[in-house]
């Protein structure tokens, strides 16, 4: 028997929900899943492209696609060659979808729409992975004007802390040191829960009810949604891992208007101030959105002074990629070359602010959750690898301090 072959694409939380139906198709021959993404054009293509070579490499293998470009579009999807059965996101998560009676029963895509609570589900094991994540959260209330992910996702609903601790107090016992609080907006759970807690609370309480977890770490967070108790573990948790993953876009005023994003320039960089106030080596990513439309040249400088201003090191930079049915995709276009071009300045900057954050953490104690023999990312998020000729073991955390930095990251020496 062979056992399913999942193609994720996309964000950790399609990289929980492949886990999830890993364990529901475990025990289906011959089956190919592709968890589609929708986030860009680039996107769909390469999950389009591992369908056709699927099909191609495995003519007999029955390929089921799922995900959130095949619930926005299932009929494209289904007719892609050697495609059984398209599954919405919903249904991806049901054990009843993966039976062999299921798979002859053709394609199964609801309405996302009128999703109202998100079922939670036990996860144990995040194959070839040593950091596991753990939905917290799925969909979305937002309209920005780039995105088409609430049309994948649905309506923002919260996963109820009893099951986010049964979910990770599971995970802890098989192993992992480190566990990623996901979603597609996380800052957002909570708000139809009793009592309306906030991300904060959630943390809190999972830290206190699992007290074996190690390392709990935050996915990407809105800027102006960060609450107190989140700021309160940063500054003295230290089970708390120092990094926030911004959900950035643009570092322009007039850019974030007509993104229609809740933050100004001035929220995000107090966001970053504060963060450095308390705990002055964090780490800090975001995401950033490069030739949105209307975009001009002096625009897209207030976006590059921006990141250098604020010395972003983490930085995910996606040229802009329009989505039919957005609001953006009807505005004044910017020449992909040029997307390409600015998204290629902003990586430089990044890269620059990347090599002084490593700097800075040079001859420091560091503590790093290995993910290979010789590599690993420290709680700052940092990329480590081992000086050369020392080995310790996946899914270990090593206390070691950093020796050289080069364009890859630190290098260091295991104490």
């Amino acid at each position: 028997m062979t056992k399913p072959e999942i193609l994720t694409f996309g964000c950790r939380l399609n990289t929980y929900e492949s886990e999830v139906m890993r364990s529901h198709a475990a025990g289906l021959d011959n089956v190919v899943i592709v968890n589609t993404c929708a986030v860009t054009g680039e996107a769909e293509r390469q999950a389009r492209q591992a369908v056709r070579r699927a099909h191609r490499e495995r003519p007999d293998a029955r390929i089921v696609v799922t995900g959130c470009a095949a619930q926005i579009d299932p009929e494209r999807w289904a007719a892609l060659p050697g495609v059984t059965r398209v599954l919405g996101n919903r249904e991806k998560l049901e054990a009843a979808s993966w039976s062999e009676m299921a798979l002859g029963e053709g394609h199964a895509v609801s309405d996302i729409m009128a999703a109202r609570e998100t079922a939670p589900h036990l996860v144990t094991e995040f194959a070839g992975r040593t950091r596991a994540f753990v939905e917290v959260q799925q969909g979305c209330d937002h309209r920005c004007t780039f995105c088409i992910i609430p049309f994948g996702r649905g309506p923002s609903r919260s996963v109820p802390v009893g099951a986010v601790v049964e979910q990770v107090r599971a995970l802890v016992q098989s192993g992992y040191r480190e566990v990623v609080l996901t979603g597609v907006d996380i800052t957002s759970w909570g708000h139809d829960l009793p009592g309306k807690p906030l991300l904060g609370q959630l943390c809190r309480r999972l830290l206190a009810l699992v007290p074996e977890l190690e390392r709990l770490r935050l996915s990407s967070v809105d800027p102006v949604e960060i609450d107190e108790d989140i700021w309160k573990l940063l500054e003295a948790e230290p089970r708390f891992m120092p990094y926030l993953h911004l959900s950035l876009q643009a570092g322009s005023d007039i850019i974030l208007k007509r993104m229609k994003r809740r933050h100004l320039t001035a929220d995000a960089a107090a966001v970053v101030a504060r963060a450095r106030a308390l705990r002055p080596d964090i780490g800090i990513g975001a995401d950033i959105i490069a030739g949105f439309p209307t975009e001009d040249d002096a625009l897209f400088e207030q976006t590059l002074e921006f990141v250098r201003a604020n010395a972003l090191p983490y930085l995910h930079v996606f040229p802009y990629s329009e989505r039919p049915g957005t609001p953006a995709a009807r505005m004044p276009a910017i020449a992909v070359p040029e997307r390409k071009a600015r998204a290629a300045r902003l990586r430089a900057v990044g890269a620059e602010a990347a090599r002084a954050f490593h700097e800075r953490l040079r001859g420091r104690t560091l503590r790093v959750l290995m993910e290979t023999d010789t590599a690993g990312h420290s709680e700052e998020f940092a990329p480590v690898r081992l000086a050369q000729g020392a080995v310790s073991g996946a899914g270990r955390i090593e206390t070691v301090r950093p020796v050289a930095v080069d364009d890859n990251g630190l290098v260091a020496e295991i104490l």
